[in-house]
């Protein structure tokens, strides 16, 4: 359920700076990101859970890194759409 509110809140957060943010953080697959979410919601019956634990131990810790990056980057006003 976590994975599916990341995805959630970044597919509003790609939406809300008009696409322009997750380009600068290029080292995280965003559409990818986003799209595990549609899997997650909307697939579930197909879903591979050594996949997805996967997911967890390989790519979430480079996502939380750019995660606060990203945050710091917003809240030093050095992102400005």
């Amino acid at each position: 359920m976590v994975l599916i509110a990341v995805g959630e809140s970044l597919k509003n957060l790609d939406k809300v700076t008009n696409t322009e943010l997750f380009s600068q953080y290029s080292q995280v697959n965003w559409r990818q990101v986003k799209g595990i979410r549609d899997i997650l919601s909307h697939h579930y019956f197909d879903i591979n859970a050594e996949a997805i634990y996967d997911v967890c131990k390989e790519h979430l810790p480079l996502l939380h890194q750019t995660m606060i990056l990203m945050l710091s980057d917003l809240n030093s006003g050095r992102f400005n759409q």
